[in-house]
C-alpha cells in the first residue's frame, strides 16, 4: 500500500497516517437520521453512546445534527439554530468527559465556527466547500483539520464517477489551501452514496486507490449504506456484515480512516484488515 506522508493533529491526538487505520465513531443527533440512531437532544444518552465507542476502539467521534440521508432538503436559516441546539450542548459535554478529538459533521460555516469553540476539533464538510466555501477559513483560524467530501447531488450525470470524484477533491483541496488550510490538514472523502447509487459506489470502493494521487489520507464512510442494502436486499440495522465487507476492502485499496455506526465490529475489522495490508508496521 502506498503511504501517504506525514501525520495530521487533531487536538491532543496526532493520526500517523500509514501506520493502522484510525475510526470514527458517528455520533447522529438527527432524530431522522437514515440508520434509525438518531439521538436527539437527549445529551446522557448521547455521552453514553460516546463512552461505550470510546470503549470498543474508536479514534474520533464525528456529531452531526442535520440528516444527509438521501432526498433531505437543507435546512433554512432559520433551522440553523436548531441544529446548534442539537450539537453545542453534546460537543461541549464530551469535550470535557470524553479522552477522543471531536469531529463537527456540517457543511455551514456559522455552525462549524460555533462548534469549533465549544471543543470540537475536526470539521467533516459533506460538500466540500460547494454550499458555504467559509468553512475553509474557519479550518484555517482555528488550525483545525477539515474532512473535504465529493458530493454529487447536484450532478445529473457523469462519464467515470473515480474521474469526477477526484477532479471534485482536487478542486476542494485547491480552494482550501488558497483560503489558508495546510495541506497536512486536509482528509479527502469520496462520499459514497452522496448522489452516487448502486454500481458507482461500488466501483469508487473498487478504485479507491486512484485516490491516492492527491496525496491526502482517504476517510471511507460506508456504514449502513443503501448501496449494501441493494446488493444484500437488508434494512440498515441489518448491514454490519456487509459494511464490513466494504471496511476490509476499502483498507486494502488505500482508505485511512472508516466513519463506522458498529464501532466495536469494525474495530476488529480494522485490526484484522492491518495486520494483512499494513504488514511492515
Amino acid at each position: 500500500m502506498e503511504k501517504i506522508p506525514g501525520a495530521t493533529r487533531c487536538g491532543n491526538t496526532v493520526f500517523r497516517w500509514g501506520e493502522r487505520t484510525y475510526i470514527m465513531g458517528i455520533i447522529n443527533l438527527s432524530p431522522d437520521s437514515f440508520s434509525g440512531d438518531g439521538l436527539g437532544d437527549d445529551v446522557e444518552a448521547t455521552l453514553e453512546q460516546a463512552r461505550r465507542f470510546a470503549a470498543e476502539g474508536a479514534d474520533i467521534l464525528d456529531i452531526g445534527g442535520e440528516s444527509t440521508r438521501p432526498g433531505t432538503s437543507a435546512l433554512s436559516p432559520g433551522d440553523i439554530e436548531r441544529e446548534l441546539r442539537l450539537v453545542i450542548p453534546v460537543i461541549e459535554r464530551l469535550s470535557a468527559e470524553i479522552p477522543l478529538p471531536l469531529s463537527i459533521d456540517t457543511y455551514k460555516s456559522a455552525v462549524a465556527r460555533r462548534a469549533v469553540a465549544a471543543g470540537a476539533s475536526m470539521i467533516n464538510d459533506v460538500w466540500a466547500l460547494k454550499r458555504d466555501p467559509a468553512i475553509a477559513q474557519v479550518a484555517a483560524e482555528t488550525g483545525v483539520p477539515l474532512v473535504l467530501m465529493s458530493n454529487q447531488r447536484d450532478k445529473l450525470n457523469w462519464q467515470d464517477i473515480v474521474a469526477e470524484v477526484i477532479a471534485d477533491l482536487e478542486r476542494a483541496v485547491d480552494q482550501a489551501v488558497k483560503a489558508g488550510v495546510p495541506l497536512e490538514n486536509i482528509i479527502i472523502d469520496p462520499g459514497i452514496g452522496f448522489g452516487k447509487t448502486g454500481a458507482p459506489n461500488l466501483e469508487l470502493i473498487r478504485r479507491l486507490g486512484e485516490l491516492k494521487s492527491l496525496g491526502r489520507p482517504i476517510l471511507l464512510g460506508t456504514s449502513r449504506k443503501s448501496s449494501i442494502g441493494m446488493v444484500l436486499d437488508l434494512p440498515p440495522h441489518e448491514r454490519i456484515e456487509g459494511t464490513a465487507a466494504t471496511v476490509a476492502i476499502g483498507i486494502a485499496n488505500g482508505a485511512d480512516m472508516v466513519r463506522v455506526h458498529d464501532v466495536r465490529e469494525m474495530a476488529r475489522v480494522c485490526r484484522m484488515s492491518d495486520a494483512i495490508v499494513r504488514r511492515g508496521h
